[in-house]
């Protein structure tokens, strides 16, 4: 089932935010998070927010036409809030986006445009199960301004997509890829999933190679997480399913970033690469701790240092927005420091790293330890220490230099090398203060 929400303060009714939180905004374009909470059935391993029809019943509230409707009412409380505003990203996730009609989701980018003027260059992507769409589909997609997709490939091996409770069958996605690339889809994206009960290193093997054949834009690769309160739990906690295994699973980390960069795919997000260019600009905008609105039950929004989050049950969401209330269940004001630290956390995960000036003094003075562990690389314009050049730097930079950012290291940056990657939570811990 969908995991808790967490707790917070009251929102405003209105959906009104703080002076300051609009002043820090500004006039900078914002990013929209669409979240259509559907899907056909539900996977063993997933805990997010979506329902099937059979969970959802027949309650007044519940239908595809309620929530696009309230979808709608949402997008124009947005725009009350925030003012004329640019737009440069839309991202469409779920649930299942593709199993609305493909009018329905045009319609909801319509009225997205509706409210907020879109960038010329705008990035508009919606997520897809491979079995849920046909090229009339995607052609329509195409025609209605949606320029990017991303495939839920997850495996190439019919036994790992079995315990995953993946509907489609292996040889599916080349042929909504193919599909997707004759209609004019300018970037094409495959997820994937690695550690799941029952693979092996050549299964992942033969997932990579299989979506590599596909030539895609872009791939994302993460391991599997149970999470308590899905079926895949409760079969490993009975018994009927192996756990992952932790050094397994670093294999297969290590072997996507082998293969993925071999074939030109950089790495610039923890579990993400792509070809140049290709990158995905609404996860950055998370990652880099922008702002945007994120519409749906259950969807989190970030504006200029305030965080929300909606009810998440269909019914509750469309009955708020039918009355003229913000669909809020809780926000959080953060503080300075709450905001470093997070950036801390986001920013570490990428290939263009964190600025070293973020850091405290006492954070920039580990930053020698991790260095010499082989956890972190640093550098500037684009230029990175690798780790045999580790003792070299510390012999030439000594560590008060770090701690007082004296130059020539003020516009420093600092990065995970690959064996931080595989350990990222630990390095952040033992970074931050």
């Amino acid at each position: 089932m969908p995991s808790a929400l967490p707790a917070g303060d009251p929102a405003p009714a209105d959906g009104s935010l703080p002076a300051s939180a609009l002043a820090e905004v500004g006039e900078r374009p914002v990013s929209l998070y669409l979240h259509v909470p559907f899907c056909a059935t539900r996977c063993g391993y997933c805990d997010f927010n979506t329902y099937t029809s059979a969970e959802l019943g027949s309650a007044p509230g519940s239908s595809r036409q309620a929530f696009l409707d309230a979808a709608h009412a949402e997008l124009a409380l947005a725009a009350g809030v925030l003012g004329e505003r640019a737009v440069d990203t839309v991202f469409v996730g779920g649930g299942t986006p593709t199993l609305l009609a493909a009018d329905e989701l045009v319609g909801l980018l319509a009225a997205a445009r509706q409210h907020f003027p879109l960038s010329d260059d705008a990035e508009v992507t919606t997520e897809c199960n491979p079995e849920s769409v046909d090229a009339g589909y995607l052609e329509a997609l195409v025609a209605g301004g949606f320029n990017r997709i991303s495939f839920g490939m997850q495996s190439a091996r019919g036994h790992v997509l079995r315990v995953l409770e993946r509907s489609h069958t292996p040889g599916r996605v080349a042929d909504v890829v193919g599909w997707a690339r004759a209609v004019g889809f300018g970037s094409v994206s495959l997820d994937l999933i690695y550690g799941t009960p029952g693979e092996s290193l050549d299964d992942w093997r033969a997932s990579l190679a299989a979506a590599l054949a596909l030539a895609p834009d872009h791939v994302s690769a993460y391991a599997l997480i149970v999470e308590e309160g899905t079926r895949l739990a409760a079969q490993i906690r009975r018994g009927e399913l192996p756990a992952p295994i932790d050094d397994l699973q670093a294999d297969c980390y290590e072997l996507a970033d082998d293969l993925l960069s071999a074939a030109g795919m950089g790495w610039y997000e923890l579990s993400n690469w792509s070809r140049p260019g290709h990158e995905c600009r609404h996860n950055l905008a998370y990652w880099r701790g922008a702002s945007w609105w994120g519409v749906g039950p259950g969807a989190h929004s970030h504006v200029g240092g305030v965080r929300w989050w909606n009810v998440k049950h269909p019914r509750r969401y469309s009955a708020a927005l039918a009355q003229g209330h913000s669909p809020a269940a809780a926000r959080e004001l953060l503080d300075a420091d709450a905001r470093r630290v997070e950036r801390v956390l986001l920013e570490s995960r990428l290939a263009e790293g964190l600025e070293l000036s973020v850091l405290t003094a006492s954070e920039r003075a580990r930053v020698p330890d991790l260095l010499a562990r082989g956890l972190i690389e640093v550098g500037s314009d684009g230029r990175w220490t690798s780790e045999p050049e580790v003792n070299n730097l510390r012999s030439s930079v000594p560590d008060h230099r770090w701690s007082s950012l004296s130059s020539p290291l003020a516009d420093a940056r600092l990065r995970l090398t690959r064996k931080g990657r595989l350990l990222a939570d630990a390095v952040v811990r033992d970074l931050l203060d």
